[in-house]
């Protein structure tokens, strides 16, 4: 089987999640029929948000750090638990000597082949990846609509910044499902868990069939890709 390198620390919680969702849904019975994984938890990768919206530094330099490390460390692909990061997804292929795979374009792909064309998504992320419109091409090009918060983007930014990367769950769930209600009034059949740390989140919060999280579309397509089923 390949060997899976994970661009990780973006942030370190996500990426601990992405390993456990490939491990738990690879169908192995012994520790030997599992996937060879390299993580690169590289927590001095800057904010990808800050980094698009408000002239922070440029997180390239780090990404390319863990790529060649990851690459040295053997890994024939690799995956980036962070979907603002995707951000800088082209400029990140022109200097990694493996593939990188598109979680934004497989989480696309997942809901056009399971809910079929011509939804209404909701997008519930980051302000970079809001702001920067890395999902809407991959939507529309889709054949699907896309909607995001109009007045309690405020509520998700708090949820995932003073929530779940501070490993604070006494915030509660209420500002992020005003969101969705919000958007689901503008006509949203489903949602997009568009930050990885909202997929992190699946872990101590319910969420119905129709938000989708990019972290487990990712981790299964990176099974398949590696040589390994599905459990």
């Amino acid at each position: 089987m390949k060997t899976i390198g994970i661009i990780g620390g973006m942030g370190p919680l996500a990426t601990a999640d992405l390993y456990k969702k490939i491990t738990v849904n690879t169908a192995a019975d012994s520790d030997q029929q599992q996937i060879h994984i390299v993580i690169d938890s590289n927590t001095a990768i800057p904010d990808r948000t800050r980094a698009i919206i408000a002239g922070g530094e440029d997180p390239v330099a780090q990404m390319t750090a863990s790529i060649k490390r990851l690459a040295q460390c053997g890994a024939d692909f690799l995956i980036m638990p962070c979907n603002t990061a995707h951000y800088f997804y082209d400029r990140l292929c022109a200097v990694s000597p493996v593939p990188i795979l598109n979680m934004l374009a497989a989480t696309v792909a997942h809901i056009r082949d399971t809910f079929g064309p011509g939804k209404t998504v909701g997008l519930l992320a980051t302000d970079g990846t809001i702001q920067s419109g890395i999902y809407d091409t991959y939507l529309k090009e889709a054949g699907m609509n896309v909607v995001k918060p109009a007045t309690t983007q405020a509520k998700v930014m708090e949820f995932i910044y003073d929530g779940i990367k501070k490993n604070n769950l006494s915030i509660g769930i209420d500002g992020l499902m005003a969101a969705a209600d919000e958007m689901q009034a503008m006509g949203a059949d489903l949602f997009i868990l568009g930050c990885t740390e909202l997929s992190a989140a699946t872990d101590y919060y319910n969420f119905d069939d129709r938000f989708v999280d990019p972290l487990l579309v990712l981790a299964k397509k990176s099974i398949v890709e590696a040589g390994a089923q599905v459990k």
